[in-house]
């Protein structure tokens, strides 16, 4: 008998499932491998806080939804943390007027990070102790947004450095010492940072890492390379990602001034991050001190990596809401100049659509951006939430630049010197950073059926693996009784989903356009539980292969819980604007999920919510500079000879 047919106990469920499935030995234990790593990224949080007590988790699985954890309070903002952010924008204001933003390879200049150092900028999420400022992730989130505005490649450093570079794994899972020794030059910025995980052949799929380190006296001799680096040049700090002993594990590396022998930049021609530096590393017999091993409580290098991804999701969306500020500064001078028989475009019904449905996606990253970086700052591991931000403010700044800001400028988008023409592959690149998006939607569809897998299929899989049944057929005698114990709380699961009636949740003060939102989505999400349940007992041990149907319902149900989160953020607004706004997205996502056609009255919402733009009502693009237009000419008809 095979080794799997043996030990079930050993295997996590997912490894069973594919096992039976028909997988690979292989696939079924790098897939559990992952899946291992996730479980003890899992035991770092309370129990209260993890995925399984979720607000997403528990807004599908229980019979009453968690309605204040869908309401995140404002963000409160330390003095000196204000301060260092007003002064970071100022840095970068100057440098922009000056000029001198950029070095001679068009990449951020040193001097710019200098003064962004000395401003504190590399400090903000280092805790106090050590040198910085301790910052709330909420309050760093909404500022990356503002920074954004100012230039979306500074923002992006940030996240870079405090979120998935070498701070967020120090300050979670480094000792007094490694602490001590690094997270202080990190703050002040004698050190920025990146994060080396991916590799040639190693990029959603983790387990096939192939850079080593074998301990040799004090120190770890790294062989390998990386690639898709982003600041990634002599002189940074990384956290490196390798494998001791056959197991992932993390070293804090510091990469000398100069290449040499051992260490070597891997260049390439890469379209997107232009102003940054993005390179791939080669390690030849580079040493690292043995003390800079980063060590997780349970787990391994795969556990640290998961870690910091959360901030990095949430803070693209952060990214995109600034980004997407941007696009809307610079459509409205346009939209107000070029006319088109006789009239200014910005008049037309279908302009002033695009400007709405921009407010409208603005509005969405706003919404997640509050919401997952307070739950954050609660504790939460916040791993489905995060998804959701990354997923949709990716999915939006593609759609705002192509649908909304590339059509509306026509032709001018794609002369040299144009905003959109410049940086169209900065607009598409997040779809791929942190996750591509479709490959996150299936992880947040195992996310939400984990627990539920667990508890009732998991002993169904084990039953099966005991009794040697590989294709089980409800209809056959010996199945139905090698199974009837390990089934039987699934089928007292499902009864009693049948006479459970309609939840009734109790919802704060909503206008009636949010709250009829708000219930809409409540009433889909409860009744995602049993579309949930029977899609896993339809496909059963084939539902791995069921990547399209997967990804179908996890979209669905993120859908959902962007509707929910929008109205409820939105109802705390002051703005009636922002509310519209607000009440436009939600409109075209319930659309999106009922197939409806739009109607007469949403083209008058959505058309007034542009033209109120158009009027100098949205006041968060305040302060942008829009970019002068190109090509412009004499709007004046010719003149009779």
């Amino acid at each position: 008998m095979s080794q799997d047919l043996v030990e079930p106990e050993t295997k996590t469920f997912v490894e069973v499932a594919l096992t039976l499935g028909g997988k690979s030995e292989e696939e079924s234990r790098k897939t559990g491998t992952l899946d291992r790593a996730d479980e003890q990224v899992e035991e770092m949080f309370a129990t209260r806080y993890q995925t399984a007590h979720s607000p997403i988790h528990r807004a599908i699985w229980d019979h009453y939804l968690p309605v204040e954890l869908f309401q995140p309070e404002p963000a409160k903002v330390p003095e000196d943390c204000q301060r260092a952010m007003d002064a970071s924008m100022a840095v970068v204001r100057r440098h922009i007027a000056a000029g001198t933003l950029f070095d001679e390879n068009r990449k951020i200049a040193d001097r710019v990070f200098k003064d962004l150092a000395s401003a504190g900028y590399w400090g903000l999420l280092v805790d106090r102790e050590y040198g910085g400022l301790g910052t709330p992730f909420q309050a760093f989130a909404q500022f990356l947004t503002k920074m954004a505005t100012i230039d979306a490649t500074v923002a992006g450093l940030a996240s870079v450095h405090g979120c998935i570079g070498a701070v967020d794994p120090l300050r979670t899972f480094g000792n007094s010492e490694q602490k001590s020794r690094y997270l202080p030059k990190l703050a002040a910025g004698d050190r920025l940072s990146a994060f080396a995980l991916t590799e040639p052949a190693a990029g959603s799929d983790l387990t096939a890492l192939k850079t080593t380190a074998r301990l040799e006296g004090d120190n770890y001799i790294v062989d390998g390379e990386k690639l898709f680096i982003t600041n990634a040049i002599p002189g940074r700090t990384v956290g490196l990602v390798c494998l001791i002993g056959g197991k992932p594990a993390v070293l804090i590396a510091d990469l000398p001034d100069h290449e040499d022998e051992h260490f070597q930049l891997v260049k390439y021609g890469l379209y997107a991050l232009k102003h940054s530096y993005n390179n791939g590393l080669r390690f030849r017999g580079f040493k690292v001190p043995k003390e800079n091993l980063l060590r997780a409580t349970r787990g391994d290098g795969l556990t640290i990596a998961y870690h910091g991804l959360n901030l990095g999701r949430v803070a693209l969306c952060a990214n995109a809401a600034g980004t997407m500020r941007s696009m809307m500064a610079n459509m409205l001078p346009w939209s107000d100049f070029r006319r088109t028989y006789g009239a200014k475009i910005g008049s037309r019904e279908l302009v002033r659509r695009r400007i709405g449905r921009l407010a409208a996606l603005i509005a969405g990253c706003d919404a997640l951006v509050s919401w997952c970086s307070w739950l954050l700052d609660q504790g939460y591991r916040g791993e489905m939430e995060c998804i959701i931000a990354k997923i949709f403010g990716s999915e939006a700044q593609k759609e705002a630049a192509i649908e909304l800001f590339m059509k509306t400028h026509g032709g001018r988008a794609f002369l040299h010197g144009h905003m959109f023409g410049d940086n169209v592959h900065e607009y598409l690149a997040p779809c791929i950073y942190e996750g591509e998006g479709e490959i996150l939607g299936m992880g947040f569809f195992k996310s939400l059926v984990k627990d539920h897998g667990k508890t009732f299929f998991e002993p169904i899989g084990h039953a099966l693996v005991k009794s040697g049944i590989r294709t089980p057929n409800p209809l056959n005698p010996a199945h139905a009784w090698a199974l009837k114990d390990a089934a039987l709380p699934y089928a007292k699961w499902r009864l009693g989903e049948m006479f459970t009636g309609n939840r009734q949740t109790e919802w704060p003060q909503l206008p009636e356009n949010l709250k009829a939102h708000a219930e809409f989505a409540d009433r889909g999400l409860a009744a995602g539980r049993i579309e949930i349940s029977k899609t896993m007992s339809k496909h059963q041990l084939k539902l791995a292969d069921r990547q399209c149907r997967m990804s179908e319902l996890s979209q669905r149900l993120q859908d959902l819980v962007v509707i929910l989160a929008t109205s409820l953020w939105a109802a705390k607004q002051s703005s009636p604007l922002i509310q519209d706004a607000a009440d436009i997205l939600c409109q075209d996502l319930t659309r999106k999920l009922t197939g409806k056609r739009p109607s007469d009255s949403y083209f008058r919402a959505v058309t007034k919510l542009g033209e109120a733009i158009e009027a100098g009502g949205f006041e968060d693009i305040a302060g942008i500079t829009p970019e002068k237009i190109l090509m412009p000419y004499d709007q004046e008809p010719p003149k009779d000879a």
